[in-house]
């Protein structure tokens, strides 16, 4: 009985310090929320800093990666731009070439000649480049109706004549070469005369005598004598005049009115069956060198 009275007694005890325990834990734990120890207020100091610096600059990578992904995405779409330019700048200078192509061959269809000849449009595919141009080389032939001795202009002027063809090209002696001599009129005075051509993508006329009324800027077409060319076509404007020491004629020099460094498209006038020239040229090509490497349009 006494034993068990004990045990009573020590039970209550210990469930007296449990409790106190319990109440002092509590109280102790509040009181470190409201009031840290030196201990705790040392190491938040301390640490705190680091952890905003570490929030920091995850904050700051993360905007350093979202930046170099804008780059990288605003490369790709500048290299796509760019590739797309190029081709709009290709597109553009392509048409641009067709435009100025089609008014060209639109000048050309546009010639008004005489009913004895038709016209056979050709493109300038080669030259004999040692010799500035004069011969070149056309990419239509004999099955194009083309035949020697037809004339060959541009909607600027006179370009030369057809001496030599095959089926499919024909090799024409502009009026730049020296064997290709032209009988031209002054069209203002109506004077004669004759065009061969000399250096530097200029040409002469010859056999005006010293007391023709000729002056610089006069322009000249051909006569229509000799078999090959109509009358009437544009061949050049005089640029100076000089007398000759010696002799009856003057020295007159002309600049074409082809251009033949720019020459490109031409037109060839074959005559219509039944009608042939009448006249052998005045003069033949000696030994016309043959047209360089063909030049692709």
């Amino acid at each position: 009985m006494k034993l068990i009275q004990e045990s009573s007694k020590t039970k209550i005890v210990n469930n007296l310090i449990v409790g106190v325990l319990a109440i002092y834990g509590i109280s102790q734990k509040q009181f470190n929320l409201s009031e840290p120890s030196l201990f705790h207020q040392i190491v938040t100091e301390v640490i705190s800093p680091v952890q905003e610096g570490l929030a920091s600059s995850k904050k700051n990578l993360s905007s350093l990666w979202d930046n170099y992904l804008s780059i990288v995405n605003t490369s790709k779409e500048n290299t796509v731009l760019k590739k797309q330019i190029s081709r709009l700048e290709s597109d553009l200078t392509f048409m641009e070439e067709m435009r100025k192509e089609n008014l060209r061959l639109k000048r050309l269809l546009n010639f008004s000649d005489e009913k004895e000849h038709t016209r056979v449009l050709a493109q300038v595919v080669g030259w004999d480049s040692a010799n500035e141009f004069k011969v070149i080389r056309l990419n239509k032939g004999t099955r194009h109706g083309i035949k020697p001795m037809s004339p060959v202009i541009t909607d600027h002027g006179l370009v030369g004549y057809v001496y030599r063809a095959t089926d499919n090209y024909a090799d024409v002696l502009t009026i730049l070469d020296q064997n290709n001599r032209v009988d031209v009129v002054v069209e203002r005075t109506r004077t004669h005369g004759i065009i061969e051509g000399v250096l530097n993508f200029k040409c002469a006329l010859k056999y005006i005598m010293r007391n023709e009324q000729v002056e610089v800027g006069d322009k000249l077409i051909t006569a229509g004598v000799g078999g090959i060319y109509p009358k009437g076509i544009k061949v050049g404007m005089i640029t100076s005049i000089a007398k000759e020491n010696f002799g009856m004629t003057l020295s007159i020099e002309v600049v074409p009115s082809v251009d033949f460094d720019k020459l490109e498209e031409v037109l060839v006038l074959t005559p219509v069956e039944g009608v042939q020239a009448s006249v052998e040229p005045t003069a033949a090509p000696a030994q016309v060198a043959a047209p360089a490497q063909e030049k692709k349009i």
